[in-house]
């Protein structure tokens, strides 16, 4: 139980079963887990945020290590909307094959596995992790959706100029986006959160975590996995092995290597996050698929994530 995959694991999957079971038994019902989730995604998300960014400065930052796991995800994130076309269906799943479980897993297991050296690197990909990853996916989700409702009828044709306007004021006044934008302007001011502020904004990101995982269980336990098996099969197969693969390729090519590459491959090796399963609730799409990967993951990424430590050590 001390292996350092094990331990950063197990309690992921403990808390998804725990769901699973609150669902089976109707402690809890798929219309309550939506409007949970809602919950989560609105009052717990921008907290859990803005805290972590508040204290980030950018300039001291490395982005070097970062920018083969940016330009990676880039790849398959686009990939995806190039081979699916340009719906939220692929916008969603294209966020599941590059959106890693950074903070419930990857901080713990990244501590143990490389220490304090391996957490600064972590901490760097984190400070722009959601930022850049979900600030995008929520842009072509917006024009997407935009762009599906015109063709439904919903909206008359708008000058693609507006459609980007709109879909991009729409991405930034948004629980993601606009907490991130909000705690680097904090942490730019100088400034220091009161603790009677903080501590408040420290309790309600410390609920995300367990809560997030726990709905992906409810919602699972309402979801048909071996009608959606091999599709989360395939996600899972992108994200756990074909995304750290690439950023190993990349570093290699960019002349990243030692602490900070090994930690950017074994992120890119986590299992899908659960934000990718609160913007599937969100956007209304993929909901079951999305939320079977990121059991399926979760569950192989026992194996993989062995595998990928045992090629880096």
């Amino acid at each position: 139980m001390n292996h350092p995959v094990l331990s950063a694991l197990i309690p992921v999957v403990v808390l998804i079963a725990i769901g699973f079971m609150a669902g089976r038994w109707r402690w809890i019902g798929q219309v309550g887990a939506k409007e949970l989730s809602s919950l989560v995604f609105v009052v717990l998300t921008p907290p859990l945020l803005f805290r972590t960014m508040s204290t980030v400065h950018v300039t001291q930052l490395d982005f070097r290590p970062v920018a083969c796991y940016l330009i990676a995800a880039a790849l398959i994130f686009f990939g995806t909307l190039a081979v699916r076309g340009f719906n939220r269906r692929a916008a969603v799943l294209g966020l599941a094959n590059t959106f890693s479980n950074t903070v419930m897993i990857g901080i713990p297991l990244v501590g143990l596995a490389y220490g304090d050296a391996g957490l600064v690197v972590l901490f760097t990909l984190i400070s722009v992790h959601s930022l850049l990853l979900l600030t995008t996916a929520t842009v072509v989700l917006e024009l997407a959706q935009l762009r599906e409702e015109t063709a439904a009828g919903g909206h008359a044709e708008r000058p693609i100029v507006h459609t980007v306007l709109l879909a991009m004021r729409n991405a930034i006044f948004h629980p993601v986006p606009l907490p991130v934008i909000a705690g680097l302007l904090f942490a730019g001011s100088g400034l220091v959160l009161p603790a009677v502020i903080d501590k408040p904004l420290q309790m309600l990101g410390n609920a995300f975590g367990p809560l997030a995982l726990l709905l992906v269980g409810v919602t699972l336990s309402g979801t048909r996995i071996g009608e959606h098996w091999r599709a989360a099969l395939g996600l899972s197969a992108v994200k756990n092995l074909l995304h750290p693969a690439l950023v190993a390729a990349l570093g290699w090519a960019l002349g990243v290597s030692a602490v900070p590459l090994a930690v950017m491959v074994l992120v890119a090796a986590l299992p899908i996050g659960a934000n990718v399963f609160l913007f599937s609730q969100r956007y209304q799409v993929a909901e079951d698929l999305v939320t079977a990967s990121v059991a399926v993951s979760t569950v192989l990424s026992l194996a993989t994530l062995s595998l990928v430590i045992g090629l880096l050590t």
